[in-house]
């Protein structure tokens, strides 16, 4: 409630509690009410809590690129949920400050990840940047599970070529119905039904 009511004090009280969800939820406060520094940002990046860690990483995304190292750092963390914020957070970021490191890093979490929702948060990152170097990851996503397979299929979007076209070819018949749907979406076609 203090960042809708303006408490500046109650909100940075907040970053000192014992309880995580409370110091997650004071970054969101200051992030509202426009408080939130770098410096603070940079506690709650290094917090021994996963939660804030998340909370954290969410909130990088409103100070651009100057926390693409901080959040290519974060996609290799132990907790998947802080993993799929960082992933989430590159994604909002997205476009050319996005260097070699952090779509290396992404891809490599796009691929191998345990946790699919991770896998899925870096591919739809993947798309957002729109590198060719993000692409070969797409592509793998394409054969994931079903979701990680929608969400690699929307993330080509800003790609084209033989292997895309190819990858959308295949959608167009995959066996999950987002999935086709998301393929004719972008433009392929329908394959006839006999």
């Amino acid at each position: 409630m203090a960042g809708h009511r303006g408490d500046l004090a109650t909100a940075s009280s907040g970053l000192d509690d014992d309880a995580p969800v409370v110091r997650a939820t004071a970054l969101g406060a200051l992030a509202r009410l426009g408080a939130l520094d770098r410096a603070i940002l940079e506690r709650g990046l290094a917090d021994p809590s996963p939660v804030v860690r998340a909370r954290a990483a969410e909130l990088c995304a409103g100070f651009g690129r100057s926390q693409l190292d901080a959040l290519a750092a974060l996609l290799g963390d132990p907790e998947p949920a802080v993993v799929e914020a960082a992933a989430f957070a590159v994604g909002e970021i997205g476009g050319e400050a996005v260097g070699h490191d952090v779509l290396r890093r992404l891809s490599a979490v796009a691929t191998a990840h345990r946790e699919p929702l991770c896998r899925e948060a870096a591919v739809a990152a993947l798309g957002s940047v729109g590198d060719p170097a993000g692409l070969a990851a797409i592509l793998a996503a394409t054969g994931d599970k079903p979701a990680v397979r929608r969400r690699a299929v929307l993330a080509l979007a800003p790609f084209d070529g033989p292997e895309v076209d190819a990858a959308l070819l295949r959608a167009a018949t995959d066996r999950d119905w987002q999935v086709r749907q998301a393929a004719e979406d972008l433009g392929a076609p329908v394959p006839d039904e006999d």
